[in-house]
């Protein structure tokens, strides 16, 4: 084909597209009666059609979280004429003042449409619905609101909530004012399964807001598509039982599956009701929950770290043997304490001495841990004190402390694990050696874990080396029941030191300070902790696993300001391993669950003390 033939051959290509465009254009201004009633005295509405969010079920696969229609009174100021106020609000219940601030904020867009009043019960909207055609410029539109089956699971589950202006931006517009996204748990971390996608509804009104027909029989109509819905690992039931142990408490505890990650129970007490923050009683609620001392909607077992105390020393025994400083059978003698300088680190347990490994793991000797703590980061091998704290720093961080374990929920933090220049700063640099941070030997000092982290530890000593990304999502509903893969992570110890420590720990269980957490026909490996306190009584700490060979649970219970680990912690995650291992035997142990069950301990606590986070 020669230039000039090509030439021609476009211009005719433009002039057919431009004779299409024209043809079109006749149609509807010219032929469709539709559109030319439209041109006159209809408007063309667009109705967005809200999807129903995805459904959360428990591991189990029992219902959780679910929905149900609420009303949405929307406005288009442009549209609005002879509006009789008084008569409106009677019909919607609220006073003239209401209406004048809602409407002034809506005029913000006066050609959109926004959201006058929210959530409208039903009993009101049957009421305006017959009256509606009487307020031009005002519709309906229908969407669904969240319902929770269950009164537990608040910082798991989360809430939905309204779109602000940032979220609106950062959406590409897909979010508009007066809609919801999820804003915390699971409901934020997979709000776009959850959500869905909106659909769009074209139809012709006339000045009355009265609906005249579908615009070209829906021809330009989109249809939602409901959200997709989601299992989580969560046992509801084990959930339920934990919170209901807690109650009356201030603490967390978290349950892990050690060989898949999955956690079993996530819990935060004091907590609340998720159907709280549900209905146009949401923002009040929500307001009354941030400001109540005892901090409810704080997230304990992701956000808080405490001081793990004595359950520090599993790690220590582990670390020590990796580093060649530290056999099965290296004796230390007790003595009653460990004298640095003008401190010394006591030793409440009365036991024999000298002592091993297994010994002092099953006694919790201090002084014992003391002198491993000091034969890791005083090693010679190294040529500064600083490359030696660094080295065991790193050892830690493969245990997921001090570091962010990366679980599929927002606020999780890292806690606390001080690197070499810190002291540094505050002893000098080359003027600090092990004896300046003693206190590490047995978990407390410039050391924070976070209940998670607890749990996460106790699923690596159960795995004998190793642990899955902890998680809450266990599958799709849509794509079948094969979840998706978390990472596994090996730490810095080899897996043939780790029966000896899990002696130990089963050891403390059988004859030694957590003799409170047997369960009849299991072997539970555990280790009890008392963390100190600046702010008050010390804290009960106790951390578990069971049974010892092929392990089905790892938990960590922290209970605040309530004393020894054996005393509240030790018993609670006991109950709880025995609930989730034999979910239909009868309590054995009744009158240890009935205490659990019926003590107060926040009435012990004063409430004008801010609390050790």
């Amino acid at each position: 084909m020669g230039n000039k033939s090509r030439q021609y051959f476009y211009y005719a290509l433009f002039a057919l597209v431009g004779l299409a465009f024209l043809a079109q254009l006749f149609s509807i201004q010219v032929l469709d009666d539709r559109y030319k009633s439209l041109s006159k005295d209809n408007f063309l509405k667009k109705v967005i059609q809200f999807p129903p969010r995805g459904l959360i079920y428990d591991r189990y696969g029992n219902l959780m979280v679910y929905n149900d229609a609420t009303y949405d009174l929307m406005v288009v100021p442009r549209q609005v004429k002879n509006l009789d106020t008084l008569e409106f609000c009677r019909l919607l219940k609220i006073t003239v003042d209401d209406f004048n601030e809602k409407m002034e904020k809506c005029k913000e867009n006066p050609y959109r449409s926004s959201v006058f009043e929210k959530q409208i019960s039903a009993r009101t909207y049957a009421g305006f619905q017959e009256h509606l055609f009487e307020f031009q410029g005002f519709f309906m539109e229908v969407r669904t609101d969240r319902r929770y089956k269950t009164s537990s699971a608040g910082h798991v589950l989360g809430s939905i909530g309204e779109v602000n202006t940032k979220i609106i931006e950062n959406s590409n517009n897909y979010y508009r004012q007066g809609e919801y996204i999820g804003i915390s748990g699971i409901e934020r971390s997979y709000e776009e399964l959850l959500r869905g996608t909106k659909g769009v509804k074209n139809v012709i009104v006339d000045v009355r807001n009265r609906t005249v027909g579908p615009y070209f029989e829906g021809a330009y109509d989109t249809q939602s598509v409901a959200g997709q819905s989601i299992y989580v690992t969560l046992d509801a039931a084990l959930q339920a039982y934990g919170e209901a142990l807690m109650n009356g408490k201030i603490g967390s505890v978290v349950a892990i599956e050690p060989a898949t990650g999955e956690i079993l129970a996530l819990i935060s007490t004091p907590d609340y009701d998720p159907n709280l923050l549900i209905g146009r009683e949401r923002g009040k609620n929500f307001g009354k929950l941030m400001m109540d001392p005892l901090k409810p909607m704080f997230n304990r077992p992701l956000s808080a770290p405490y001081p793990p105390g004595s359950i520090f020393k599993a790690i220590s025994s582990l670390i020590g043997q990796q580093e060649g400083v530290l056999t099965p059978e290296t004796r230390y003698h007790c003595g009653g304490g460990y004298r640095v300088g003008s401190h010394t680190v006591k030793c409440s347990h009365g036991h024999p001495s000298p002592l091993d490994l297994r010994g002092a793991l099953m006694h919790s000797c201090n002084p014992y841990f003391c002198y491993v703590f000091r034969s890791i980061v005083d090693q010679r091998k190294f040529s500064t004190f600083e490359e030696s704290y660094t080295s065991w720093q790193k050892h830690l961080e493969s245990f997921g402390i001090g570091v962010k374990l990366g679980i599929d929920l927002y606020g999780e933090a890292k806690g606390i694990l001080k690197p070499a220049d810190y002291f540094n700063r505050l002893y000098g640099k080359g003027s600090w050696k092990g004896s300046n941070i003693i206190s590490m030997a047995i978990g407390q000092g410039e050391l924070g874990v976070t209940p998670l982290q607890m749990a996460n530890v106790m699923a690596i000593i159960a795995n004998r080396g190793y642990y899955v990304t902890p998680h809450v999502l266990k599958y799709v509903d849509t794509i079948g029941k094969t979840g998706p893969k978390f990472e596994k992570h090996y730490t810095t110890v080899d897996s043939r030191f780790f029966p000896i420590v899990v002696e130990g720990m089963a050891d403390v269980v059988r004859s030694g300070t957590a003799r409170v957490a047997q369960i009849d026909s299991i072997e539970v490996c555990g280790k009890t902790g008392t963390s100190q306190n600046p702010h008050g009584k010390d804290h009960s700490i106790f951390f578990a696993f069971a049974p010892k060979d092929n392990p089905k649970i790892a938990i960590a219970v922290v209970v605040e300001n309530s004393g020894f680990g054996s005393q509240w912690a030790a018993p609670i995650a006991s109950l709880m391993i025995e609930r989730y291992l034999f979910p239909e035997r009868e309590q054995r142990r009744k009158y240890l669950e009935d205490r659990m069950l019926n003590t107060n301990l926040i009435d012990t606590v004063k409430q004008n003390e801010p609390l050790p986070h």
